[in-house]
């Protein structure tokens, strides 16, 4: 067994690691937006790259929501849904369109239940990739927030409930 999946197996360990990661570059924001977001982006990238390739087979998506996925990328589900299965899992908790690869959304789910601060999240609606992202530093996104920032053309849709003020709907 290889690292990357034993602690696959493990979300709540790697939910820890990413809080820790995450205080951390929060902390060294000021020092890293003085050196230049894209300065650090250029080191920063092919390590985080390689661990997240090791660890999560990661797409470098540039937007980076392993936390609200059960620490599994979204990114590896053959259609890139991002917001929960398609509605082709198989009766054994396999992909419709790779029948040997267990469903990410089905990994995620389970990840996600052995995981007490951010479990949750597998329940909130993710935007849509936004590509001009891909192969970005999701932290150095997450820092600038380019990582919350709609694709070009994609407008928020807000929710709309019981009609206009008027009575007409």
């Amino acid at each position: 067994m290889s690292l990357g999946s034993w602690l696959r197996d493990r979300p709540h360990w790697l939910e820890r690691a990413y809080q820790a990661i995450n205080w951390l570059f929060q902390k060294l924001d000021p020092l890293i937006a003085r050196l230049g977001y894209r300065h650090v982006e250029t080191v920063l990238t092919p390590v985080e790259d390689l661990s997240k390739k090791i660890l999560f087979d990661c797409r470098m998506c540039g937007q980076c929501i392993l936390h609200s996925t059960g620490m599994t990328c979204p990114m590896t589900c053959p259609k890139n849904l991002r917001n929960g299965p398609c509605g082709g899992v198989r009766a054994n908790g396999h992909c419709e369109v790779k029948p040997e690869m267990r469903c990410v959304w089905v990994e995620a789910y389970e990840r996600s239940q052995k995981m007490p601060v951010f479990g949750e999240e597998l329940l909130q609606v993710q935007p849509p990739v936004n590509r001009n992202l891909q192969g970005d530093s999701a932290w150095i996104n997450m820092l600038t927030g380019a990582d919350k920032r709609p694709p070009p053309g994609w407008a928020a849709v807000q929710e709309h409930a019981g009609g206009s003020d008027d009575g007409s709907s």
